[in-house]
């Protein structure tokens, strides 16, 4: 009894709740989940620690509440995406005009670079760095590469024929022409903007933010690559936390799992809610308030930090 009912300290319901709606937003939001995970606990005081085996089995909750969410949301355009890459194997080809089936192969090989580099390196690059500093670091550097994103986004080969294509598009669109503009992409793109992906193994740089950079630097426009950024991130997210699973289930997870329960719940509101302001706001706005604001912060947490 004395033992569980110091496991029960290990995170509070109002630690859960705080860290739940953090999740649900700075995974979604390009400011760096895993750097405000990090961060947050150090400013406050609190003794959590992201390397604890308990605080990991915590966090598979809120990730996997996270990825749910994201799935649901685009429920329609996976559905189309996962019809179409049937058809490709069925068919041994992606039929010309088959924009689902083209999506669903861009979103695999995207998936696939990121998602090795993280089983190889995920463990050594947060043990490494997954200090309150060094996160503030990563957070100021993270402002810098959204501000760089924004600047360089009409740079690159093609870049600005397949802007014009995808500028003045209506609001009242369908989300079937939507994956028919993300279709054009070339598979080399692909895998860039979704190597870039494996840049949020450092706390402090956002999967969100690197991921719509990589894509408004191929062309897209902000709502697109923001709807991309989410597609591509949703089996990553799922899988990562599918992976650690066993974590929350197992010893790791004694003592935790009705707070995680709570976060995973907090976490799926907040993501929800997230979701559907950023797919309107990227409709007409840029990366630049959430660069300015990563850049900020993350100065001032360095400067709280060093001195």
């Amino acid at each position: 009894m004395l033992v569980v009912a110091a496991a029960d300290r290990l995170i509070t319901y109002f630690q859960a709740v705080v860290i739940g709606l953090l999740q649900g937003i700075t995974e979604l939001f390009p400011i760096s989940s895993l750097g405000h995970a990090v961060i947050l606990p150090k400013l406050v005081g609190w003794d959590l620690n992201q390397d604890k085996p308990y605080f990991l089995a915590f966090l598979v909750a809120t990730h996997l509440a996270t990825a749910t969410v994201l799935f649901l949301f685009f429920l329609p355009e996976w559905l189309r995406v996962l019809r179409g890459l049937g058809r490709s194997l069925r068919d041994r080809q992606i039929s010309p005009g088959d924009a689902d089936a083209r999506l669903a192969w861009l979103l695999v090989v995207g998936t696939i670079p990121a998602g090795l580099i993280g089983l190889i390196f995920e463990h050594k690059l947060r043990s490494l760095f997954a200090s309150p500093t060094a996160a503030a670091a990563f957070l100021t550097a993270n402002g810098l590469i959204l501000f760089a994103a924004e600047y360089l986004r009409r740079r690159a080969p093609g870049a600005d024929e397949r802007a014009r294509e995808l500028e003045h598009v209506p609001q009242s669109e369908t989300s079937s022409e939507a994956e028919k503009r993300l279709a054009t992409l070339g598979f080399r793109e692909a895998v860039g903007v979704g190597t870039a992906q494996a840049a949020a193994l450092f706390p402090g740089i956002s999967r969100a933010g690197v991921t719509i950079g990589g894509g408004l630097f191929v062309g897209l426009t902000h709502e697109d690559a923001a709807r991309y950024a989410f597609l591509l991130a949703t089996p990553i997210i799922g899988a990562a936390a599918l992976l650690k699973l066993p974590d929350l289930v197992g010893h790791n997870g004694d003592g935790v799992r009705m707070q995680a329960l709570v976060g995973a719940l907090c976490a799926a509101a907040a993501a929800w809610v997230s979701i559907r302001f950023l797919m309107r706001y990227f409709q007409t706005n840029t990366l630049t308030p959430f660069a300015v604001y990563c850049l900020f912060a993350g100065l001032a947490a360095l400067i709280v930090f060093v001195f």
